[in-house]
């Protein structure tokens, strides 16, 4: 089993920045593919970023293409989600995801097999 911990979220005025961490323990011997979706209320999960374990290839919707940076250190069982130009329509339950297989990255909840608890961004504006 892997257990995933996120930190980093909070309250933020728009055009400010977060950076979000979520940290993988357990049976972490082997890298796995990232991902971090969000959730606002009233609405579905929907795929944020994504990341390969290897060769670092990256996924972004394009609602955050070009403000959200994603980044791994395998070293360190993290991966991280920097959040810049910050909107109120980013507010949501911020999860991060780790699939137990795979080379690329993968952009649909249901190919991930862990995830974490959440983290609450909240954008004013």
């Amino acid at each position: 089993q892997v257990q995933l911990v996120e930190s980093g979220g909070g309250s933020v005025q728009a055009g400010g920045s977060l950076r979000l961490s979520c940290a993988a323990s357990g049976r972490t011997g082997s890298y796995y593919p990232m991902g971090w979706f969000r959730q606002a209320q009233g609405r579905e999960r929907e795929i944020v970023s994504a990341i390969s374990w290897s060769d670092g290839n990256t996924y972004y919707a394009d609602s955050v293409k070009g403000r959200f940076t994603i980044s791994r250190d395998n070293a360190k069982n993290t991966v991280y989600l920097q959040m810049n130009s910050l909107k109120p329509e980013d507010t949501a339950v911020y999860y991060c995801a780790a699939r137990r297989r795979g080379g690329y990255y993968y952009t649909d909840q249901e190919q991930y097999d862990y995830w974490g608890q959440g983290t609450q961004v909240t954008v004013s504006s």
